[in-house]
C-alpha cells in the first residue's frame, strides 16, 4: 500500500493507546459494534484502523464523553484470533501503515468509520552514534520482557536490522515508557523518524532510564 492510496470507510477502533507501525496489540473484544467489523476483517484479511481518543471511553457508557478521535491512526491486521465464549473474542493485531483521516463519521449503531489517506512509511534511517546507547538499552528490556513474560507482545525478539533502525527503536521505546497518551501521538505522528528516536532518547536521559544498564521501565504495557 502506497503513501498515496485513500481508504474509504475504513472502520476504526478508538482506544486509549496509541498502535505503532510494527507493533503488537492485543484485544478483547465484547462490544456487538466491533464484534461483526472483527469477524468481517479476519474473514476478508482486510485491517482495520486503530486511533487513540481524545476524550470518551472505549467502552459505550450511559453519561459518558462523547468519543473524540486522533486524526493520525494506524492500520491493524488480524494475526491471531479466537473465541473462547460466545460474545468474546481475543485477537491479537499488528500494526502495519499510518493514516491521517479525512473524514468520519459515526453509525448508527456507534461504529466509527473514515475516509483516510496512507501515510509515508519510515523511511529505514541508520541510529547516529550518538544514539546507540539508547538501542543498546533497548536491546537489554526486551530480552528481559521476553524472558519473564507470557504476554504474546513480547513473545518474539527484534532482529538486528531492526535494531539498527531509528522508527523501530523509537517506536519500540515509545510504546513501553510510561508516557501520557497525547504524548506518544505526537510522536507517533511525526514524519521523521530520527527526531523522534532524538525525543525518546531525551526523556530516558532525564528519567535516567537510559543510564540504567537498560531496567525495564515498569510493567508492560496492558492488553486491551
Amino acid at each position: 500500500m502506497t503513501a498515496h492510496t485513500a481508504l474509504h470507510s475504513l472502520p476504526l477502533f478508538p482506544l486509549g493507546s496509541v498502535l505503532f507501525p510494527q507493533g503488537l496489540l492485543s484485544l478483547r473484544v465484547f462490544e456487538v459494534r466491533y464484534l461483526d467489523m472483527i469477524r468481517k476483517c479476519e474473514r476478508t484479511g482486510a485491517p482495520f484502523g486503530v486511533v487513540a481518543l481524545q476524550a470518551g471511553s472505549e467502552v459505550r457508557k450511559a453519561g459518558a464523553a462523547a468519543e473524540q478521535l486522533h486524526a493520525v491512526g494506524t492500520l491493524a491486521r488480524i494475526v491471531q484470533l479466537q473465541q473462547p465464549q460466545p460474545g468474546l473474542l481475543q485477537l491479537q493485531c499488528e500494526g502495519t501503515q499510518r493514516f491521517r483521516m479525512q473524514d468520519h463519521r459515526q453509525l448508527p449503531h456507534g461504529l466509527w468509520v473514515a475516509d483516510v489517506q496512507m501515510l509515508p512509511a519510515d523511511a529505514a534511517v541508520p541510529i547516529p552514534d550518538h544514539l546507540l546507547a539508547t538501542a543498546q538499552a533497548l536491546a537489554q528490556v526486551l530480552m528481559q520482557l521476553h524472558a519473564r513474560s507470557t504476554d504474546a507482545d513480547h513473545a518474539r525478539l527484534p532482529s538486528a536490522e531492526q535494531m539498527g533502525d531509528c522508527g523501530w527503536v523509537a517506536n519500540r521505546w515509545t510504546e513501553l515508557l510510561p508516557l501520557p497518551v497525547s504524548i506518544k501521538q505526537q510522536l507517533m505522528a511525526l514524519d521523521s523518524p530520527l527526531v523522534r528516536l532524538e525525543l525518546v532518547a531525551d526523556v530516558l536521559e532525564r528519567s535516567g532510564i537510559g543510564n540504567s544498564q537498560g531496567t525495564a521501565p515498569g510493567s508492560p504495557p496492558a492488553a486491551h
